[in-house]
């Protein structure tokens, strides 16, 4: 029977993320040394990963080589802008970097507004102006669609008593505090679906992590020590 091969540097490999992915588990019974290297390691990475990533996609491509090659002079404002945020660090002049901030923030509030009212308001709006009545064409002629009709009226009553809630110009009692509190029901219910989409996500994680522990890190041991897979010196 042929043994299989890992490289390894490969092997090497899996032993320490698989040492990391401990280290960060184990903040669940306290806080450790073990949790706060392996936190500081991210940190660390992280911050050298994307100082390359923006040197390399933001710095030389939208500035370095407009400016040095196709004499955009212009850009340096952009730079002195940036080297204004750098003054942050310093007690004495952070005021400096107001300007730098104070330019990112217009411009991000300026470009994204069309944006976000496009995505978060008119499409909210767009998806409320629906007939109550959905029709649809059978062999019998045109018949009801009786269940986006549900849906239908389902989305508007929600509308309406979320938006309820949130009006304060007269007490909540009465109809109008009936209203407001169905609304609560209705914001409830959207912000549990969100967090459980939420927790979904952070399950789906915690999955990939224990099948990496289980069967990248474990059964790869096992089967080194069984000698079922042999440590190789290629890459």
């Amino acid at each position: 029977m042929e043994i299989a091969n890992i490289p390894f540097w490969d092997f090497f490999g899996v032993w320490v993320a698989a040492l990391l992915t401990l280290f960060i588990f184990s903040f669940l019974y306290k806080d450790n040394p073990f949790y706060k290297f392996a936190e500081h390691l991210f940190v660390g990475i992280s911050a050298g990963y994307f100082v390359g990533y923006y040197y390399y996609n933001v710095l030389l491509p939208n500035f370095w080589e407009p400016f040095y090659y196709q004499g955009r002079y212009e850009y340096l404002i952009a730079v002195i802008l940036g080297i204004t945020i750098l003054f942050r660090l310093s007690r004495k002049q952070a005021w400096v970097s107001r300007f730098g901030f104070a330019f990112v923030i217009g411009c991000g509030a300026g470009i994204n507004f069309i944006a976000y009212l496009q995505s978060n308001a008119l499409a909210q709006i767009y998806g409320t102006i629906t007939p109550l009545v959905s029709l649809v064409s059978g062999e019998g002629g045109i018949l009801v669609d009786w269940k986006n009709t549900v849906f239908n009226l389902v989305a508007i009553i929600g509308v309406c008593s979320a938006l309820t809630y949130f009006y304060f110009s007269k007490p909540h009692k009465g109809f109008l505090g009936g209203v407001a509190r169905l609304g609560i029901w209705f914001l409830m219910i959207s912000f549990g679906a969100s967090f459980g989409y939420t927790v979904m996500a952070r399950i789906s994680l915690l999955i990939g992590r224990m099948h990496f522990l289980i069967f990248d890190w474990i059964e790869t041991t096992i089967n080194v020590i069984n000698g079922n897979i042999a440590i190789g010196s290629t890459f």
